[in-house]
């Protein structure tokens, strides 16, 4: 809001208002801009210091309806109204609020800020440990990566400290006695509005009851808290919505999310894109793209990421003697099918489609990719299938298309790349467990143990050598991304490009819940904040954007080095006949995995899947009817993509290895 000059009301002034029914404690304490018009306020009480802008303009209300700007029917109290505001009829009272310009009020029962408050910031939030043993400090600018390190990184007790007395340190700067409703806003048919901060262009309507909250919209992405919502000690980003009957309390709730439907959620995090309807969610760390949609889910003490949660879906932490201390990490891209349990304490592998009901204690976590099924009470685990999956590519490709956020600063890091050093580096390592079991039990074994779940010796074998088709495919995508970066003039040209410009990359990679990086780095961002070398949040943030935005140098690093331990020589040792060689394997792995695609595509075109169409015909009306709804097989947009996919692939092997042959020749 324009900082405004201000005067004493002039005795004129003050008699037309007491005509329109106004009143006020001490009318000198009531100033009003130089254009000031009484006419505009009617029936209100003033108490307090107040300061009036002009009211001009007039708002459009549904239906083609328009009033005129001013203030109706309602007792301010030590309260700055912009320029251009309606607010009418509020039932009780406004106090110690600036409200700023265009802003629409219309019966509300009462908006008061009582006292100091940090409007939710510095609030605990007790993610995956109901005790509090996890809880996160939440505030305003709250990010994925940065909400993961202070969950999971207790064993690094002096840095979490200090990280919290950072955000304290903010949630004291933002303490007021004075709340604001940003310009633009629209607050209607609302019941209380108690100690809560509302950012620009934000709809609130018909909510029941705001407390101890920031609503953190702006022009670029505005926030909506729709009908008979709960919100307590919660902050919501911008592009957010909560509507319907949601009940949201002690919780972060980060940018593009939706809670609806009478979804409940109490001490969690939502970060990037999550989507909560109907269901519950308990003490949970919902990195980005979590979703649940269904009435009876339940979602507790555990970490989700990229998850869609099935109908039914449950977890249980309450085997317990000592307190609910049990939690769970769904890593990743897992999906949990209807009707699915997980016993906590338990870890999913990333990518991991979990069917049934699992009561024994599995980690699963070094074998992506996989289905975890239920069987006669036991838990079998398929590792490597879902890479051959059609359901997985469809979900890699629409995570990018449904990003909501359309706020120009993003707070979360978030890496959409399905195959990464994060998701190869625990391939590699499946398939050295899948051979150490076959080594150890036999490989004539028909059935192995692992972890508390069963593998059958069939599906070790399938699982290896999809493993090997996927981490071939990585390499080549990395090698080939390096070499078109590459001076191609010659042999020797060629290598020094190939070398990574520095170190960082190496070693192990970590998911901070949206962000992929080396571990490496990370650690040496706590060690830089116990020294004090990173002094305030926004260098903690700035540290994981840098991150993010090397991700591919970084990525090549780590590539440079993998290629070396599993492929047993060193990319800058490879003749250009080898990186021919490297770049043809490359390509046939790229096709054996899109023909599985391709096959499995093609189950959901089948006659059994036609069931229940063409309700009153024969077997043609059927299949007519599949095609009217469903369309052809051919003409499926994700079969095309994959015949398109193919096809790129083929004439990027034909460019590199022409321009390769080139050098050859020379």
């Amino acid at each position: 809001m324009k900082k405004q000059k201000y005067r004493h009301l002039r005795v004129s002034e003050i008699s037309s208002l007491k005509a329109n029914g106004c009143e006020s404690d001490d009318w000198s304490e009531v100033y009003v801009t130089g254009a000031f018009s009484p006419s505009g306020f009617m029936h209100d009480c003033f108490s307090g210091k107040i300061f009036l802008g002009e009211q001009g303009g007039s708002f459009e209300l549904p239906g083609g309806i328009k009033k005129k700007c001013g203030v109706y029917d309602t007792h301010l109290h030590n309260c700055v109204v912009g320029n251009n505001v309606l607010i009418n009829h509020v039932g009780n009272y406004i106090a110690n609020y600036e409200i700023e310009d265009n802003v629409l009020i219309d019966h509300v029962g009462v908006c008061v800020v009582d006292g100091k408050c940090t409007f939710g910031n510095g609030t605990r939030v007790n993610v995956l440990d109901e005790t509090g043993g996890r809880s996160v400090a939440m505030y305003d600018h709250l990010s994925s990566s940065l909400a993961y390190v202070m969950t999971f990184y207790r064993h690094r007790p002096s840095v979490i400290k200090i990280i919290e007395s950072l955000i304290d340190e903010y949630a004291d700067k933002v303490a007021s006695s004075t709340g604001i409703i940003g310009e633009n806003s629209k607050i209607v048919n609302c019941r209380k509005i108690l100690n809560t901060k509302i950012g620009p262009d934000t709809l609130v309507e018909s909510a029941c009851l705001l407390e101890n909250c920031s609503i953190n919209g702006n022009c670029h992405a505005p926030v909506k808290i729709g009908a008979e919502v709960i919100l307590k000690n919660s902050i919501v980003s911008s592009g957010s919505e909560i509507s319907d009957g949601a009940i949201v309390s002690n919780c972060f709730v980060g940018q593009g999310c939706i809670l609806s439907s009478q979804f409940s959620a109490e001490n969690s995090l939502f970060f990037a894109n999550c989507m909560g309807y109907h269901g519950e969610a308990c003490s949970i760390f919902a990195g980005p793209y979590t979703v649940s949609h269904h009435k009876s889910n339940l979602l507790i003490a555990g970490m989700f990421s990229f998850c869609n949660a099935g109908s039914g879906s449950n977890q249980s932490n309450h085997m317990y003697k000592l307190g609910p201390i049990h939690q769970g990490i769904v890593e990743r891209g897992a999906k949990t099918a209807s009707d699915s349990y997980i016993l906590w304490p338990a870890k999913i592998g990333a990518f991991t489609l979990v069917m049934g009901r699992h009561y024994k204690n599995s980690d699963t976590s070094d074998i992506p990719f996989s289905y975890l099924i239920e069987n006669d009470d036991k838990s079998w685990l398929y590792p490597a299938v879902n890479l051959r999956s059609i359901g997985t590519i469809r979900d890699a490709v629409k995570w990018p298309k449904r990003d909501r956020r359309t706020d120009p600063c993003r707070m979360d890091c978030v890496n959409f790349n399905l195959l990464s050093p994060y998701t190869i580096q625990k391939m590699f390592r499946a398939i050295k467990i899948l051979r150490h079991l076959q080594i150890t039990s036999g490989e004539t074994t028909d059935v192995y143990s692992y972890n508390n779940t069963q593998i059958k010796r069939s599906s070790i074998e399938r699982g290896i050598e999809i493993y090997k088709l996927a981490i071939m495919k990585f390499i080549g995508n990395s090698f080939i991304s390096r070499l078109e970066k590459c001076d191609m003039s010659s042999a020797e040209a060629i290598l020094k490009g190939l070398k990574p410009t520095d170190t960082t990359g190496k070693g192990d990679w970590l998911d901070l819940s949206g962000l992929i990086a080396p571990k490496k780095e990370l650690v040496r961002m706590l060690n830089e904040i116990k020294d004090k070398k990173i002094k305030d949040l926004q260098g903690i943030e700035l540290f994981f954007y840098k991150l993010h935005a090397d991700y591919y140098e970084n990525e090549w690093t780590w590539t440079y080095d993998f290629i070396k331990s599993y492929m047993k020589k060193s990319i800058t040792d490879f003749s250009i006949k080898e990186m021919e060689e490297l770049i043809e394997k490359w390509y046939d792995s790229v096709f054996q995995i899109d023909k599985m695609l391709y096959e499995d595509a093609k189950k959901e075109f089948r006659l059994d899947a036609m069931t229940g169409f063409g309700i009153d015909g024969g077997q043609s009306i059927k299949q007519r009817d599949f095609t009217q709804v469903r369309g052809r097989f051919t003409d499926n947009v994700f079969v095309k993509e994959l015949s398109n996919h193919v096809k790129r692939k083929k004439k990027l092997e034909n460019k590199m290895l022409d321009t390769l042959g080139n050098i050859q020749e020379q």
